[in-house]
């Protein structure tokens, strides 16, 4: 018997080295949780078009927006685990959803396959210039003369930019209110006009802004300066403990070949490495990162762990 089963695990092994010289022999898809145009897409698909030539095969873009990013991870999760479909997943959005949408199928550390990491997107703490805030220490300052009357503004409940003020809130011991849009584009309209007084938001969503006076930037969420951004200061170094960092990534559904997670994870590390991505990226304020299959798992679990504390102290549910 224990022969009989040595050699069943060995024909196992041999199939999927095997399935994995053969990979791909068709296109395949990376399925991205958001509308085009956004820097998710900004990433996806300069990731996509690197991966095309380095595969031999065309990795074809699908734009999968809805439901808080549960239609696309619901998708890949079904597909095959074959290598062909799979997901652009986020840390603030496809990983947090079941922690905070009712009815969520998946368990995204049971049903993904950690492939690979791809970056880094330090969030930004930005004010209205009708704030008269130039410093995190001044909008906590202001926040505590104005209890209650201070707002910010989220792209929706749950979200980076929303979990990013309820941290705020937490550390500075302020009370705020927090304001959600369904979208990007409403918030910063009336971020820019002056109808809510600050938001945490992706540096490309905010950059121009910044740059002609319409907002100000007041401090950046990672735990180090930003190689884009050197003369913005962390929010920790005011907020000790205080990191808004969101990430990209690609996983498959559960059950991906270790050869074919290995490939792949090796041809992005390539990628990342290159100095055009490198340099387009990084004006963006986008860290390239690169990471095992092992490693992103552990930072994923990590980082899920440490969010899961704050939605459940602040009561984050959404519909």
């Amino acid at each position: 018997m224990k022969v009989v089963a040595l050699a069943l695990i060995a024909g196992v092994v041999v199939s999927n080295a095997a399935f994995a010289q053969q990979y791909p022999n068709r296109p395949v898809r990376l399925v991205i949780p958001y509308p085009p145009g956004g820097p998710t897409d900004f990433v996806g698909r300069a990731v996509a078009t690197k991966m095309t030539d380095l595969l031999g095969q065309q990795m074809v873009v699908d734009n999968r927006p809805g439901a808080g990013t549960v239609i696309a991870s619901e998708l890949v999760v079904r597909s095959a685990a074959d290598g062909y479909n799979l997901l652009f997943a986020t840390g603030g959005g496809n990983y947090l959803a079941p922690l905070i949408l009712p009815k969520v199928s998946f368990d995204p550390q049971r049903d993904f396959t950690p492939i690979a990491m791809l970056v880094m997107s330090p969030m930004v703490l930005v004010a209205h210039p009708s704030l008269n805030a130039a410093t995190v220490k001044d909008l906590i300052g202001a926040a505590k003369a104005k209890p209650g009357q201070l707002n910010f503004s989220s792209v929706g409940n749950g979200t980076a930019p929303h979990l990013g003020g309820e941290l705020f809130k937490s550390l500075a011991g302020v009370n705020v209110t927090h304001v959600p849009y369904k979208g990007t584009a409403p918030s910063m309209i009336d971020l820019v006009a002056g109808r809510v007084h600050f938001a945490f938001s992706s540096i490309p969503t905010v950059l121009a802004h910044t740059q002609a006076g319409r907002l100000k930037m007041l401090g950046i969420g990672s735990t180090k300066r930003s190689p884009a951004l050197p003369d913005v200061p962390t929010v920790a170094d005011t907020l000790p403990g205080f990191e808004l960092v969101t990430w990209y990534s690609i996983v498959g559904p559960a059950g991906v070949p270790a050869p074919i997670v290995n490939r792949l994870n090796t041809e992005v590390a390539k990628v990342l490495n290159d100095g055009d991505i490198r340099q387009r990226f990084g004006s963006q304020g986008l860290e390239p990162t690169v990471m095992t299959p092992q490693e992103f798992k552990r930072y994923a679990e990590t980082d899920v762990a440490r969010w899961a504390k704050l939605i459940k102290a602040a009561n984050i549910k959404t519909q």
